[in-house]
């Protein structure tokens, strides 16, 4: 790389780092004086309030990043165009393309971070993040499905319970069926049902079995009865962010294992996999539409490009909020919640670079 190269690419990531150092120290402060209160209140341990400001930190750096990038890349670009460096630059001889690849160098680092932070480091950031949350900050907000929850746990077998405890471990009206084929083989009733941790059973209450054998009929009933099943504690209670918690790999199977049991949840699960891989893209679209905004020297300065980079920045929160609670609330097509922002903005960076090269 000539010292061009150099000269804008440390520019671009010390920028980017002052950003991060900068707006992240503001955030966990608004937010702690926010929560302050609630957390005295519930005598949330020092260690554990440490433990997850370092979460919020990483939690919010991944789904921030790209809007401060954006930032960091108008306001040292502007600063270049004011200095009439990027003039001299493209009066030598540069063409605008080719002063903008270590601008395309860094984006590059730059994504291949996010996507390292969004495939296994904020997941592990949001377990505990929102684990903190919801013990300490929001105790009566449920984020459980304990009522009227309907699974399929393999190909064969489902589960039914009107409600279920996760602090008792304990479930009213619970109906267990196994299918062989279309054909259903038996049909498990229990007016109760509850785990027991000693030995990983459950025990059913007002137990009762209907089977049925080529055409027959037969019923068995018992007052308790202690049973092991296939599927797991957590398929009676699914945790409403269980998703944002897992690595790439880990939430591939937890979306098909989701699918097989009729979720009602798969679109949220659905954008936040296919986030993982937009955020490093918008990393590349936000980098054009900066450089493209903020190379050409303007009579307001810098004020007005930042003025005009602040508001991109907020009608690409608008539109990927919208579309993905339109995603995770109906059945509007995750993939175009999530992509049609890059779209979008794609579209306009290309615009705006031809504008700039003119």
């Amino acid at each position: 790389m000539k010292i061009l190269d150099w000269y804008i690419l440390k520019r671009y990531l010390f920028t980017f780092l002052m950003m991060l150092l900068l707006f992240i120290p503001i955030g966990i402060t608004v937010d702690l004086a926010e929560k302050v209160g609630k957390i005295l209140e519930n005598e949330a341990p020092f260690d554990e309030v440490t433990i997850y400001y370092l979460n919020f930190t990483v939690y919010f750096a991944n789904l921030l990043l790209p809007i401060f990038l954006f930032l960091s890349v108008i306001w040292f670009t502007s600063k270049l165009a004011n200095n009439t460096e990027i003039v001299a630059f493209l009066s030598s001889g540069v063409s605008f393309s080719r002063f903008l690849r270590p601008y395309i160098v860094g984006a590059t680092l730059v994504a291949g971070l996010a996507l390292f932070l969004g495939m296994y480091l904020a997941p592990i950031a949001s377990q505990g993040f929102n684990e903190f949350k919801f013990e300490y900050l929001k105790k009566n907000k449920k984020v459980q499905r304990t009522r009227n929850v309907y699974q399929q746990i393999n190909d064969n077998d489902y589960i039914y319970v009107s409600s279920f405890s996760p602090a008792q471990k304990y479930g009213r009206h619970f109906t267990y069926e196994h299918f062989e084929g279309n054909e259903l083989k038996y049909k498990i009733f229990a007016d109760n049902i509850r785990f027991i941790e000693e030995d990983s059973s459950y025990r059913l209450t007002s137990y009762v079995k209907r089977s049925f054998d080529n055409g027959v009929e037969t019923i068995e009933k018992e007052r308790r009865k202690n049973m092991k099943f296939t599927f797991e504690l957590e398929d009676l209670t699914p945790v409403d962010y269980a998703a944002e918690t897992k690595s790439y790999g880990d939430l591939l199977k937890f979306i098909e294992a989701e699918k097989r049991k009729g979720s009602p949840n798969i679109g949220r699960y659905e954008v936040v996999k296919l986030k993982k891989w937009s955020i490093p893209v918008s990393i590349f679209i936000l980098t054009i539409i900066g450089v493209a905004v903020s190379s050409i020297k303007r009579r307001g300065g810098m004020g007005v490009n930042l003025a005009f980079g602040i508001t991109i920045a907020m009608i690409y929160v608008f539109f990927d909020k919208i579309f993905g609670v339109m995603a995770e609330q109906s059945n509007f097509p995750p993939i175009i919640a999530v992509w049609l922002p890059n779209l979008l903005f794609g579209i306009l960076a290309v615009y705006l670079l031809q504008n700039a090269k003119r």
